[in-house]
């Protein structure tokens, strides 16, 4: 008997090459789709792997910023950035055609996944994409966030994100990739922290408190180097302790 069921999610296509060893482990994947990362036979390749593993399909749009691989916010008008995650967006679509699959959801990357926590230009603009492009998808987004509510007064439908590999801030976001303890590397610690946001609605904080977070689904970076290590113990100890991976 299973006690909760999450989804498990990971950054794929972004040229770190360990697709195809990461896909049968989780269970919804990101596909970067040229903003960052990713061109039309590195989206090609993660589809059909996804396909083959049953694995949910989603979008993962950035600044367009392959240079810092989309990790630093970039000053473009609202129309500068809507074409710009349309046109990606519309990239893996059009791929996802072709190879008779769906697109499940979306999740931006980078410095735009966190700017739309905070930003409602931001978040406005990423939600006025899901509305041009007239798909049933969802927008995997952080709890409490800027985004989260903007989609909701949008109809929208929402998967809540937490990040397994990540530490937080006392305010929900994400400690700087520029500190030394933004990435948790240890197998224990990254169950630890998934198992606590998943059973008690908890999150401990970089500074040790515990704050309230809801989440759905979990990520695991693809380019972090431990991430298939990360993934497998994850799930292992996950699923003694009653948690389905769906």
């Amino acid at each position: 008997m299973y006690k909760y069921s999450i989804d498990i999610n990971a950054d794929l296509g972004e040229g770190i090459g360990n697709e195809a060893q990461l896909m049968p482990l989780i269970s919804s994947c990101n596909i970067a789709c040229g903003g960052h990362a990713g061109d039309e036979f590195s989206m090609q390749l993660a589809v059909k792997l996804a396909q083959a593993q049953k694995v949910k399909i989603g979008a993962h749009p950035s600044f367009p910023d392959k240079k810092n691989f989309g990790r630093l916010s970039m000053d473009l008008s609202s129309a500068a950035l809507f074409k710009t995650i349309e046109d990606q967006i519309n990239s893996l679509v059009a791929i996802l055609k072709k190879e008779n699959a769906t697109l499940h959801h979306i999740k931006p990357h980078g410095a735009l996944y966190n700017k739309a926590t905070t930003d409602p230009k931001i978040a406005s603009v990423i939600i006025e994409v899901i509305k041009a492009i007239h798909l049933p998808v969802y927008l995997y987004v952080p709890y409490n966030s800027i985004i989260a509510k903007i989609a909701i007064e949008n109809r929208i439908p929402i998967v809540y994100e937490a990040f397994a590999d990540r530490n937080y801030n006392d305010d929900l976001t994400l400690v700087s990739r520029l500190k030394d303890n933004a990435v948790l590397h240890n197998p224990d610690a990254v169950f630890e922290h998934v198992f606590r946001m998943t059973s008690k609605g908890k999150v401990k904080t970089i500074i040790g408190n515990y704050k309230e977070i809801k989440a759905n689904t979990f990520c695991i970076h693809g380019d972090n180097p431990k991430a298939l290590e990360l993934v497998n113990i994850l799930r292992h100890k996950l699923e003694l302790e009653g948690i389905r991976i769906l």
